[in-house]
């Protein structure tokens, strides 16, 4: 089975315009994450990878008061600049002697 070089280009060129579209749709796809008010909402998921903590640990950390949530359709979401906030208020500062 043999192309010629001409066939060849024409199917390079055919999959690098697939290669455009899917580019395109992916980044129509990222700038429909969810958002609310302009600010990016992360769910349960996206925080126990963002934090490395079991999602027991996010259960609390709800039910302390200390990590703000939203529950829309009955998902839950945490604003990006509250999770932030959160990180800040638990870092310890370095011990001084």
């Amino acid at each position: 089975m043999n192309i010629d070089r001409m066939e060849f280009i024409a199917w390079m060129e055919r999959i690098m315009d697939r290669f455009d579209i899917l580019n395109e749709h992916i980044n129509d796809v990222q700038k429909q994450r969810n958002n609310i008010d302009g600010e990016e909402l992360l769910d349960n998921q996206d925080l126990l990878q963002m934090l490395k903590i079991s999602s027991r640990s996010l259960q609390r950390y709800r039910s302390s008061g200390k990590l703000p949530y939203y529950t829309i359709s009955g998902k839950l979401y945490y604003k990006l600049s509250d999770v932030h906030q959160f990180i800040r208020d638990s870092f310890n500062a370095p011990f001084k002697k």
